[in-house]
């Protein structure tokens, strides 16, 4: 090799670059096209969905494809102008690892999607899995396949053809993603409302403790502020305002708050469990579907995109009061 075809340190960390920026989104493709076919394709086994699954593989992908296509470009472009730079040992290895590491993919990925599937996941799931991969892994391993082997008569075909088609793909799953998630302003009013519901879960314990204490509602929200213990009243985090509490019977009271979006049962479209020996996500900030315990009446955080008010009773036996006589003192 003589020196013009040595690596010089543009070449090496052109390929290397190349080379993370490729495998971080393919890895972030096919997460999201996971995400999006369990989202559309629930499961009652499965975990629960949450936002992050599809924004963060749309933040990789919106970075680093357009990344990949400049340092291919490069590289491509003194190719051209020396073709000896073709026969590189780093573009060798790095073109040999990508074909490995893609066999290992597809193969792996399949393998375990198999052992999902005999698991008892929903075969819908199983079936558009394992497209997604043989799509995402054929497409790396055929560009690469065909840069390395130009012979073939259908290298140039395939090297001018699969650079579009994993544009075209990558714009669909993140268009996808988009419509399964929705816009960046209904995931903030989304976590709007998850932060109202848990204030609500707040108040609703902290009135309950109260009657406990006192066996009686308390008249107002104020009541429940106890400086001592540090107890404190949220406001609704949008708008900081109180949220609505009203009196319904002896056990009986009423919370209300107004919400931007209607709430989504995220409960079965998150990954499978069981895969990789765990539940795959964590679940989200909390389950509308989940009563409060002790609670009798309509026990769900279920809301619809308006002013929704939630009456709940309080059950004696489950909750009984704490007696002055049975306190403790130390």
């Amino acid at each position: 090799m003589n020196e013009t075809t040595k690596t010089t340190p543009k070449d090496f960390f052109l390929h290397l670059s190349a080379t993370l920026a490729l495998y971080v989104s393919a890895g972030a493709l096919i997460n999201l096209l996971f995400s999006v076919i369990n989202y559309h394709f629930p499961d009652q086994l499965a975990g629960y969905f949450y936002a992050n699954a599809v924004a963060w593989p749309i933040s990789l992908l919106v970075i680093l494809v357009p990344t990949l296509y400049v340092l291919e470009y490069l590289i491509n472009r003194d190719i051209t102008k020396m073709p000896e730079k073709g026969n590189l040992l780093i573009r060798k290895w790095r073109i040999y690892l990508t074909l490995f590491l893609t066999a290992v993919l597809i193969g792996g990925d399949l393998i375990a999607l198999i052992n999902v599937y005999l698991n008892g996941e929903i075969s819908a799931r199983f079936v558009w899995k394992v497209v997604a991969v043989l799509v995402v892994g054929g497409a790396v391993g055929k560009y690469y396949f065909f840069s390395l082997y130009t012979q073939f008569k259908k290298s140039k075909l395939a090297l001018a053809v699969i650079p579009w088609f994993g544009i075209v793909l990558v714009l669909a799953a993140i268009v996808a993603g988009f419509i399964t998630v929705g816009s960046p302003q209904k995931q903030r009013d989304m976590r709007f409302d998850s932060q109202r519901v848990a204030d609500l879960q707040n108040i609703q314990w902290q009135i309950i403790n109260y009657w406990q204490t006192k066996e009686k509602l308390p008249a107002t929200l104020d009541d429940l502020k106890d400086p001592l213990s540090g107890a404190v009243i949220p406001l609704d985090p949008e708008k900081q305002v109180a949220y609505g509490y009203s009196i319904k019977g002896p056990l009986t009271f009423s919370l209300c708050a107004d919400f931007a979006r209607e709430s989504l049962d995220t409960k079965g479209r998150g990954e499978f469990y069981g895969r990789g020996g765990g539940i795959g996500y964590p679940m989200p900030m909390y389950d509308t579907s989940i009563g409060y315990p002790g609670i009798s009446g309509d026990e769900n955080w279920q809301h619809a995109a308006e002013t929704t008010c939630f009456d709940r009773t309080i059950d004696p036996d489950k909750y009984a009061p704490i007696k002055p006589d049975s306190a403790v003192i130390r």
